[in-house]
């Protein structure tokens, strides 16, 4: 499958913080509904039996509704549940290797912080491009904030489409309008809403905004 643009223009990646009134599957169905265009599952904590069943529910809701579903990190659960990406980190497989195991067919994505760890992603066989932190993110607590001209270079040197992400909501997506990026990846922004739904919509909408800019 190749990863069109349209695809990453809202990129929901999951984070079971934010369950409670819904579980993460609920969750995930009220994004889909929303307007998200990809979901990403990432999960740190699960044993492999648990993160496989979540993974082979959550893939099919979102073959029901026509949206592409991504792995974060775990190869052997991508293969296993049949996702149709999988998004790995600077510290994890490299691009090439992880095209060996899973295949031609399943999309491969990849985080980069530079123009050259953009290329050498490229070069490798990534599909598409997550670049971040934009913002200061509660998500991940060891990352360093790029330049917004950083994601703009990177956009001008990959034909493949990019995503921004890190610390992304409805108060700064229009700080990217202009930067040649495709969509945002948000976590919090989507999951810690008290109506995700209706919050997907307004996401989507300041996305477009932002990408056609």
């Amino acid at each position: 499958m190749k990863c069109d643009k349209r695809m990453v223009l809202l990129y929901a990646v999951t984070d079971r913080a934010w369950t409670g009134k819904q579980n993460l599957y609920e969750q995930v169905e009220a994004a889909l509904k929303g307007g998200v265009t990809c979901v990403q599952l990432r999960e740190k904590e699960l044993d492999e039996e648990s993160f496989l069943k979540e993974a082979i529910e959550i893939s099919e809701l979102c073959r029901r509704y026509g949206v592409p579903f991504f792995i974060n990190d775990n190869v052997e659960i991508a293969v296993k549940c049949h996702a149709d990406g999988i998004h790995v980190g600077q510290e994890d497989m490299e691009a090439s290797r992880v095209r060996e195991r899973v295949g031609d067919e399943m999309m491969i994505g990849v985080s980069v912080h530079s123009v050259e760890e953009a290329l050498e992603a490229v070069k490798h066989g990534a599909d598409c491009l997550g670049v971040g932190s934009m913002f200061t993110t509660s998500t991940k607590k060891d990352v360093n904030v790029l330049p917004k001209e950083v994601l703009r270079d990177i956009c001008d040197a990959v034909d493949i489409p990019v995503v921004a992400i890190g610390g992304i909501g409805k108060s700064n997506i229009s700080e990217l309008a202009g930067t040649g990026m495709d969509g945002v990846a948000l976590v919090s922004a989507i999951f810690s809403a008290d109506d995700i739904e209706e919050e997907c919509r307004v996401l989507r909408k300041l996305s477009e905004e932002a990408v056609n800019s």
